[in-house]
């Protein structure tokens, strides 16, 4: 295939947006290596694109922007203190046997749905001894009655 063919193909802008297969992929790099012309359009190509997505962008609300900036600081600021609280603890390893564990909540942490199964279970023990209580007493209350119907017919 000759480079304008090839070029007008269409294979350079799907390589550049990553929707080529590996074995297209494989051959658009060596073509570029091969073929300075091809490099310059593939070049050409990349840059057109930058400038359309540069041009076409929409910039976030304001509001938006500080909150990606702060959660992104937060984050940046949290690698950066365990990087160091690591190398803190690499240097004292050889004075201490344990790391220091700091404790601010003495609570027991359970999932949400336990506190919810926890009273059903209290709510159903308390009705099964309810109707435990009520049958044991009205088992008694049957058989002293089945007692006193067997002294009355031996009486007769």
């Amino acid at each position: 295939m000759k480079n304008q063919e090839y070029i007008q193909s269409g294979i350079l802008e799907s390589y550049l947006l990553g929707i080529v297969s590996e074995e297209e992929q494989r051959e658009v790099e060596q073509r570029v290596l091969i073929d300075n012309e091809v490099a310059k359009a593939l070049q050409s190509i990349e840059i057109d694109i930058a400038n359309h997505y540069l041009t076409n962008a929409v910039p976030p609300p304001p509001n938006v922007r500080e909150a990606i900036l702060l959660n992104a600081n937060k984050n940046e600021l949290k690698k950066w203190q365990q990087q160091n609280t690591f190398k803190e603890a690499t240097n004292h390893t050889e004075q201490l046997k344990y790391l220091e564990v700091e404790v601010d909540n003495t609570h027991i942490k359970v999932h949400k749905y336990w506190r919810p199964a926890f009273i059903a279970v209290f709510v159903l023990s308390k009705i099964f001894l309810i109707a435990a209580l009520y049958f044991y007493f009205k088992s008694d209350s049957l058989t002293k009655e089945n007692e006193r119907l067997k002294q009355e017919i031996k009486l007769k």
